[in-house]
């Protein structure tokens, strides 16, 4: 029956047998940990797009700048104790929420900014989806 299953085929199976092997709330976790780790990598990035404009002299970059680095360093914190499914996620994941809130909001002061609406936007899915995970958890 297995003989035509491609490699692909095959790990997404065992993936999905994990998963559901690790409780009912892994799916959840698991993607909690994916959008907190790409919100991560999109808040450090903005991070050095701020740094760049306050070095040029744009000094009302700089507190979105710090905003930015701390939230990516929340987002750091909240992906991994979500993968590794701690018992602290759900506080983690509050934390985030709140986090990437303020992120968000620092960055839609610059509208015209392409980069730090690609931020904000991603604060925002990162933070809908930690209070998604933190009702499931409680």
């Amino acid at each position: 029956m297995f003989r035509n299953l491609t490699l692909g085929s095959a790990i997404a199976l065992v993936g999905m047998i994990a998963i559901a092997d690790d409780g009912p709330h892994a799916t959840h976790m698991a993607q909690c940990a994916k959008t907190c780790a790409d919100c991560q990598l999109r808040c450090d990035s903005c991070f050095n797009h701020c740094a760049k404009l306050v070095d040029e002299g744009k000094k009302t970059h700089s507190q979105c700048m710090r905003l930015c680095v701390d939230c990516a360093d929340v987002c750091k914190l909240c992906a991994t104790l979500c993968s590794r499914q701690s018992m602290l996620a759900a506080h983690t994941a509050d934390a985030c929420a709140k986090s990437c809130e303020d992120c968000a909001a620092a960055c839609e002061k610059f509208p015209d900014d392409s980069h730090m609406a690609a931020c904000a936007k991603s604060c925002r899915q990162c933070a809908k989806e930690c209070r998604e995970m933190v009702k499931m958890m409680k």
